[in-house]
């Protein structure tokens, strides 16, 4: 079995988002932590340099791969933060159209910054992801 890229380690949260480039995108990261920390009631590791997760799960595909992934996570970027929050349930598309401008990928949410935003609506999108991903994955 292949070694799996990312994974929990022991870096510190605080000191990767004390050394993100500027002030807005400290602020930014700290805000998304704390909106995480307040939802999933979990503890926040680093699974790689830049991604911050709560919680864990087992997954194995139909080809055999398997490893441990964040229930929920997020990774302040230099250039935005993103979301690992998609899952394409209706009220999450509901929420998608009031959030104001962001870009999404398969699983991925992207915002540029949290001003562009609807910090309320945000916090409901996160909510609603964790929710499918305890129901999902009994955590």
């Amino acid at each position: 079995m292949a070694n799996q890229k990312t994974t929990p380690n022991k870096l510190s949260v605080t000191e990767y988002i004390k050394s993100l480039p500027s002030e807005q995108k400290i602020i930014d990261a700290k805000t998304s932590l704390n909106l995480l920390k307040k939802i999933t009631k979990l503890k926040p590791r680093l699974w790689s340099p830049t991604l911050i997760g709560f919680g864990r799960y087992h997954y194995k595909y139909e080809s055999g791969h398997e490893g441990y992934a964040a229930q929920i996570a997020f990774s302040p970027q230099k250039t935005r933060q993103v979301f690992y929050v998609i899952n394409d349930t209706k009220i999450q598309k509901k929420l998608l159209t009031k959030l104001g401008k962001y870009k999404t990928g398969k699983v991925c949410l992207y915002i540029n910054k949290l001003a562009d935003i609807d910090l309320d609506v945000l916090e409901q999108i996160l909510e609603e992801a964790w929710k499918v991903r305890e129901d999902k994955n009994g955590c």
